[in-house]
Order: C-alpha cells, then sequence, then structure tokens
C-alpha cells in the first residue's frame, strides 16, 4: 500500500484515490443520520441554524430542496399566487413558524398544511385571499396564532377553521367582511380556546350584541373602525364595555360609533334614574320559587319597546324574549324574572341598556342573586376558603395545646421564684408560703430532694406589712396544715416536710 501523502488544501490522495472534503462531509451527516438533501441551502436563501429566510427572492414557485430541519421558514415578500397540496416534497416535522405575508396568494388547496403538522404560527397577512374555504386550514390541531389582515376575504364557508382547536388569536383586520363570523365559535371543530379576535377596518354594520355580551367575558374582540349603525343595542353594549373597562374598547375609543352616550335619531334613555347603587345588591330565593329582580339606574315603570339585556352566569337573555314558559324572562320595564329558581342560578347578574349616561367605576350595574339560604350558599359557594379556615382552626388548637403543655412542664420542674437574702442576712419577701413552693436546694437534702420531686401547696397569700417595726406574724400557721392541702410525692411525709419548715422559722425569729 502506497503511503499517504499532503496534497494541496481540500485534497488528499489515500491509496491513489483523491479524497474530497465534501464528500468526507456527505459521509459525516450519513452517519448522523441526516439525509444529504437536508444540508442544502437553496439558492437566494439565508439559512442560520434551524432559521431559513428566503424573503424577498421574487420567488413565483417555491423550491423543491428546502431542508427540513428548519422551525423558522420565512417566504414572505414574493410573487407566489398559489400554496398547492405539494409545495413542498416532504413533512416538515420541526416547523413552527411559516411566514407567507406580502405576496400575491389568491387560493389555498385543500389539505396544503398537511405537512406541516406541528405549525403554530402562520403569517398569511397582505395577501389577496377573497374567501375561505371549507378545511382550508386542515392539519393544523396545533396552531396558535393565525395572521389574515389585509387580504379581500369577504366570504367565510363553513367548517373553514375546522382542525384549529389550539387556535388563541386571529387576525381579521383590513378585510371586506359583512357579517360578524359567529360560526367561528359554535362550528364543530372550530377554536376551543380563542381570547383574541381582530376584526376592525372590516365593512360590518351590525353586530349580534347578545352573543358578544356571552363572548367578550373571556375573550377580547376588536371592531373599531367599522361602518357600525348606531342603534340603541349597541349603545348599551358599548356603554357596559365602558363601565367594564374593556381593553379593545378603552385603547380604541374614538374609533367607535355612538361614543359620548350620543345616539343620533335613538332616544334610548327615557327610563334612567339619576341615582346608581353604589354596591351589588343581593337578593334571596327559596329554591323552586320566582324572583323579581329590577334592573339598577332604571325606573321601576318603564315603557315598552325598551332594549335591554340580562348577562346572567349561565346565559344572555333579552327583553325580546317572549316565551312565557322560559325560565328566564325579562318584562317591558326591564325587571327579569326567575320562575323556578335554581341552585345553579345563583351569581352575579349584569342589566345592560343604554342609560346615556357616563359610569363612575365605583357604582355598581350588577345584582348578587342567592338561591337558599344565605349561609348555605356562602358556605357553598367558598367551599375551599372553608376548608383553608377549619384547618386554620385546628392549627390553632394544636398550637395552644402544645403551648400550654410546655407552660405546664416549665411551672412543674422549673423553679418559679428563688428566695435571695439582704445583706443584712435577713430574707426578703419570702414567707412561709414561698419557702414551700420554691425551696433551696442548700437547705433541703439534695439527696431527699432529687428522690421526692416538687411539692406544691395551694394556700391563701397573706399580706406583710415591711413598714410596721413591731414582731412578724409568721406567714403561715404550719400547725394547722393538713395533709390533705399538700402534694406530696415520694417517701418523704408531710408532716416532717412542716417540721423542718417550723425549725427553720423558729430560727428566723
Amino acid at each position: 500500500m502506497r503511503p499517504i501523502s499532503s496534497q494541496p488544501l481540500g485534497k488528499t490522495t489515500v491509496g491513489g484515490s483523491r479524497w474530497n472534503p465534501a464528500a468526507a462531509a456527505l459521509l459525516l451527516s450519513l452517519c448522523l443520520g441526516f439525509p444529504p438533501c437536508l444540508a442544502t441551502c437553496p439558492p437566494c436563501c439565508l439559512c442560520a441554524s434551524d432559521i431559513i429566510s428566503c424573503s424577498g427572492c421574487n420567488l413565483s414557485m417555491l423550491p423543491s430542496d428546502l431542508p427540513g430541519y428548519a422551525t423558522r421558514l420565512d417566504l414572505s415578500h414574493n410573487t407566489l399566487t398559489v400554496l398547492p397540496v405539494d409545495w413542498i416534497s416532504r413533512p416538515f416535522d420541526r416547523l413552527a413558524t411559516l411566514v407567507l405575508s406580502r405576496n400575491s396568494i389568491s387560493r389555498i388547496e385543500v389539505d396544503a398544511f398537511t405537512v406541516t403538522p406541528h405549525l403554530l404560527h402562520l403569517d398569511l397577512s397582505s395577501n389577496r385571499l377573497t374567501a375561505l374555504n371549507s378545511s382550508v386550514f386542515a392539519g393544523l390541531e396545533e396552531l396558535k396564532e393565525l395572521l389574515l389582515f389585509g387580504n379581500q376575504i369577504v366570504q367565510i364557508n363553513p367548517g373553514a377553521f375546522s382542525d384549529l382547536y389550539s387556535l388563541q388569536r386571529l387576525y381579521f383586520s383590513g378585510n371586506r367582511l359583512t357579517a360578524f363570523p359567529l360560526g367561528l365559535y359554535w362550528e364543530p371543530g372550530g377554536p376551543r380556546n380563542l381570547t383574541f379576535l381582530d376584526l376592525s377596518y372590516n365593512r360590518l354594520s351590525e353586530v349580534p350584541v347578545q352573543s358578544l355580551l356571552s363572548l367578550t367575558r373571556h375573550c377580547a374582540i376588536y371592531l373599531q373602525k367599522n361602518p357600525l349603525v348606531c342603534d340603541c343595542a349597541l349603545l348599551a353594549l358599548l356603554e357596559y364595555w365602558m363601565w367594564k373597562q374593556y381593553r379593545p374598547l378603552e385603547d380604541f375609543r374614538g374609533e367607535y360609533p355612538c361614543r359620548d352616550g350620543s345616539g343620533p335619531e335613538y332616544e334610548c334613555s327615557q327610563d334612567v334614574v339619576s341615582d346608581m347603587p353604589l354596591e351589588a345588591q343581593t337578593y334571596q330565593v327559596e329554591p323552586g320559587k320566582w324572583l323579581r329582580v329590577p334592573c339598577p339606574g332604571l325606573a321601576t315603570q318603564g315603557q315598552g319597546g325598551l332594549v335591554l339585556f340580562w348577562v346572567t352566569p349561565r346565559t344572555v337573555v333579552n327583553s325580546s324574549t317572549d316565551d312565557p314558559m322560559a325560565h328566564l324572562i325579562v318584562s317591558p320595564n326591564g325587571t327579569l324574572e326567575i320562575r323556578g329558581a335554581l341552585m345553579e342560578d345563583s351569581g352575579m347578574y349584569w342589566c345592560v341598556a343604554a342609560r346615556g349616561r357616563h359610569y363612575d367605576p365605583n357604582e355598581s350595574l350588577e345584582v348578587n342573586v342567592v338561591v337558599g339560604n344565605l349561609s348555605t350558599a356562602s358556605t357553598g359557594g367558598s367551599a375551599r376558603g372553608s376548608g383553608a379556615e377549619h384547618f386554620n382552626t385546628a392549627f390553632t388548637t394544636l398550637a395552644s395545646c402544645v403551648v400550654s403543655i410546655i407552660l405546664v412542664l416549665l411551672y412543674l420542674y422549673l423553679t418559679p421564684c428563688r428566695c435571695r437574702e439582704n445583706r443584712g442576712g435577713r430574707s426578703r419577701g419570702c414567707g412561709g408560703r414561698a419557702f414551700i413552693l420554691c425551696s433551696d436546694p442548700r437547705e433541703v437534702e439534695s439527696g431527699q430532694r432529687r428522690s421526692n420531686g416538687k411539692r406544691v401547696a395551694f394556700l391563701e397569700p397573706q399580706v406583710e406589712d415591711s413598714d410596721i417595726g413591731g414582731p412578724k406574724t409568721p406567714a403561715m400557721n404550719l400547725g394547722h396544715v393538713t395533709t390533705e392541702g399538700i402534694l406530696k410525692n415520694g417517701s418523704r411525709t408531710v408532716g416532717q416536710t412542716l417540721t423542718d419548715t417550723a425549725h427553720i422559722a423558729e430560727a428566723r425569729k
């Protein structure tokens, strides 16, 4: 075998054959498990790590040899017109972001996105889409954000948002919609957790107010710069949003109609009273009974034709409901009737009407309805809080018991006081009572004291007058102390203890 000889840079000879570094890189990629086609970057594109950018390359057709390792693919600012099913030859299992904005895409074929099953962000803004066909986004079950603003969309066919279960943010601004896309919420297979919907700068002349009152509890819906007709229902909705400090309205208040509560040809506030409650009023009813709840801020005698909505814990009802068998009825004067109250009816209720006034945030448009006893409802509605309170009470009781036991042990095994002598040799403030309770170990035999333990006497205190110069009365009459008044322990008798104490008392005299 010939020895390996050095060649110019980039080439070596092994056994008489030339070895190319490119071939070595190919062999290495094969050893690592990557197909050779994944390592190439298309001309005019920029490949950096897991990002591929083909933006501004004037592409009219997508390159067929796109690397499959990308997590972000940018195809914006090109001249693409159609997104076919086979726009890429292999699935993009890692792709999370696909940018197709600033093209001329007017048609997307069905199942075009099945090759990107893990896509999270899709940008189709600023194209020429006019309609969304059924199942156009099939396969995007993990998609969270969809940008469609700046198109020419007029029609949304049923089932267009099928498979978008995880969609959270949808941008529809700057299109030509004339009807609110309610099917986005109630069609099967549609988004379940949509929290952001931008419909600004479209051609909506009316919106489903009753549905919006329910949807906007958990979803931010932007409607600014639409030619909305200012009627009593829309005015009531906008006033309710202002009182709730609804962010889509607060941020673009000047771009909505009916602002400042002014309706040009409608008189919607003829039943308004001047005083508004500052706190939510509470109404209580027994299960199965009827309850009438007046609307806060409205006169008790209203006129017919009043546009009014009640937002309840479970649904939204309006004054046009004429079903006599309904569970919730709104009377012509705005009073809500709950017929056959259920426990599920408990909660906060909001009365939405065009009052034609600015609201103070401290004022309340809501009422609290309690079905059953107030204590029962409170206990049932705050089960977690009650559990925490019970835990705190038990913990406090246990801690108190432990502290009490410690104090008793300290009292029994530690000397609570000590008799000290003055400089003159006389005891200060220690009578017979104190001598018994806190005996000095120097005056009592150590062996006997250890065997006998503590002795406690329950005796009445006797006041000693230290200012009188006459002879002092003994602190206690030891001759009349009975053994039943003293707790004893060990072999030493009470009589011996009392005798020792008497001798010490005589010595003190």
